[in-house]
Formats: structure tokens, sequence, C-alpha cells
């Protein structure tokens, strides 16, 4: 009798090692299963940035890359949310002089405001740039830093897309959210890199992207600082410019404001081409990506002859130095993060 259950407990003692083994091992399997990049199509361009990653992330590798010295840039317009079919700084512009109108009458007689609330968009681009500041400069000062964050938070609430009619923050690129994380979990600190405006972004990058405000990089107007009510000390916005952080601007920024030259950077357009160029100028193990807008049905398909994201030079570049080319429509399984209704929430 003491035999047998001596023989019963050395079986149960095995089955239980078994049963222990056999979890393990599955979570093991599990782990080395998982993808940290779900919504990108296996292929070249997924694996040229995983192995991108894990070149310089690995101690003693020839190429690694000290912590501190991960930096990885991005655009923004076209490479981490849609662009079209024309930049969303402009559309909150455009809502702005629409809503700002009744305290400006003398707007419904000239342009190119008079062509905005008209909505007569033709005769706005045919006075380009000089048109255009003129609507940056109308809508965006005038104002202390804290109105104009608070009028681009409450319109990132409200305003919704004319095609996809979905809040301009929900069409984010599912693939380029998971790269952020990927890089961040890897040691990497990210920066947006953008020649839209960096006060129009800070407010709400954070929440969308994890990057938080001192990480972003853009173009900028003139502030000044003066005193309010009670001697309140607050800053102003000047209708000027002060820095256009696009195209050769890029570089400079990068310089300016984070002061590495990065190892990692994508971009979409050829106002990134000098970002590229620059950060895979420098010696050691250097990425440089590109977002091809090919997906006319998921999103839009343009390339060269846009006058919204125009990509051309990049283009060639890329292929001429081997940089990694995101065809969107072959490489994403998603581009737009799941809908509100598909996920429970509201819009």
């Amino acid at each position: 009798m003491k035999v047998l259950t001596v023989a019963r407990a050395r079986r149960a003692v095995r089955t239980m090692l078994l049963g222990t083994l056999l979890v393990a091992l599955s979570a093991t399997a599990g782990l080395a299963q998982s993808d940290p990049l779900p919504s990108w199509n296996d292929g070249p361009v997924k694996k040229s940035i995983t192995d991108f990653v894990a070149k310089v992330t690995t101690q003693g590798g020839a190429d690694f890359v000290p912590p501190a010295e991960r930096i990885a840039t991005f655009d923004n317009d076209g490479t981490l949310w849609c662009e079209q079919p024309y930049y969303s700084q402009v559309a909150f512009a455009i809502d702005r002089v629409k809503a700002m109108a009744p305290q400006h009458p003398e707007w419904r007689t000239q342009q190119p405001f008079k062509g905005l609330l008209e909505n007569d968009m033709k005769t706005v681009a045919a006075m380009g740039q000089k048109g255009l500041l003129q609507i940056v400069a109308a809508t965006h000062a005038g104002m202390t830093t804290e109105e104009f964050a608070k009028a681009v938070r409450d319109w990132i609430a409200s305003a919704r897309h004319p095609r996809f009619n979905r809040p301009y923050d929900a069409l984010v690129y599912q693939p380029m959210l998971e790269l952020l994380a990927y890089l961040r979990a890897n040691g990497f600190k990210t920066f947006i890199v953008s020649g839209g405006g960096v006060e129009f972004m800070r407010p709400w990058v954070e929440k969308t992207y994890g990057i938080p405000p001192e990480q972003v990089v853009g173009s900028s107007g003139e502030v000044k600082l003066q005193y309010g009510a009670g001697g309140k000390p607050e800053l102003m916005k000047l209708p000027k410019v002060e820095f256009i952080d696009d195209g050769p601007g890029k570089p400079v920024g990068i310089n300016r404001f984070i002061g590495r030259r990065p190892v990692f950077a994508f971009g979409n357009s050829d106002g990134d081409l000098q970002m590229l160029q620059w950060t895979t100028a420098d010696q050691g193990a250097r990425f440089a990506g590109i977002v091809h807008h090919t997906d006319d049905v998921r999103e839009y398909a343009y390339d060269r002859q846009s006058k919204v994201g125009k990509l051309d030079k990049a283009l060639d570049a890329a292929k001429a130095a081997g940089w990694t080319v995101v065809d969107m429509k072959k490489d994403w399984k998603e581009v737009f993060p799941p809908s509100p209704a598909a996920t429970g929430r509201s819009p």
C-alpha cells in the first residue's frame, strides 16, 4: 500500500512538471511569434525595418548605436496622417476664416477671404503662397499661444474629413503608429519634423502619437511676451513667419532643436528629401524611408504630379540610394485605425 502511494506521488510530480514545461514552452512560442508590426505585410520593406532595429540595438555588434544616439525623425503630413485633399492645417485655417467672418465684414470683398467664404477654392488656389500666408496670418495670429492651442484642440475634436467623415486625428496611419511604438520599445527617441506649424501640432500629437510637444519641430511664427490682465505674462502670436521647417529647413531645424543627427528618418515627399539625405550622409548604420501613396481605394494615390505632398525628386533619390520605399497598397494590411463604429467608441 505504501509502495503504491509513492508511485502515485511520483506520477503526480511528473505530470505537474510536464504541465509546467508545456506552459513555459507555449509562452515562449507566443513571445517568439509576437509581431511588433502586425499591420505591415511580410516582405522586404518590413524586413528592412526590423533588420535595421536589430542591427543597431545588438550590444557588441558592429552597428550598435547607443540609446542616447537612437534618434528617429518623422515628417507628419502624408507620413503619419492623411494629407489629402489638402493639408489638415489648411482645413483648420479655412474653418477659422468662416468662424471669424462675422467679426470681419471686410472679408466679403477681400481675396483670398472672399473666395473661401464663397467656397471658390479655384480662386484661392490661384493666389498661391501669398494668399495662403494671408489666411494663416489672419487665423493664426492676434491671440495668445494658449488661446490658439485651445482653438486647435476644439477643431480637432469637432472637424471631420471631407471624404472619410472621421476626425482628422482618426486618419493617422495604423502601421506608422506601430512603427513609432516599436522604435520606442527599442530605445529610440521619436521626433516629428514637419513643415506644418509647430503650435498647430503640439496640442494633439502626444495623445495621438505618444510624442510629447517638446519633441515636435515645425514651422513657426513670431511670438512676443506681453503682460495681460493683472500683469500676467503671456505670449502673443504675431502675423510674421519666423522659421520654415520644410525642404532644406528640416536639417537646420533638427540641428537647432534636437542637436543630434538622426539615424532613422521617414518622409513621403520632396519636402523631406534633404532630411533623408542628411540622415544618411553620416557614417554608421542609417535608415531612410518613404511612404509612397499608391492606394486610391483605402486612401489616395499620388506622387510626381500632386500639388499636395509631391513625390518626385525624393522618389528618384530613394531608388538611387537604396532607401526603403513603402508601397501603401502592397505593404500595409491596414491604413487607418479601426473606425469608431468597429471599436464601440464615439466618433
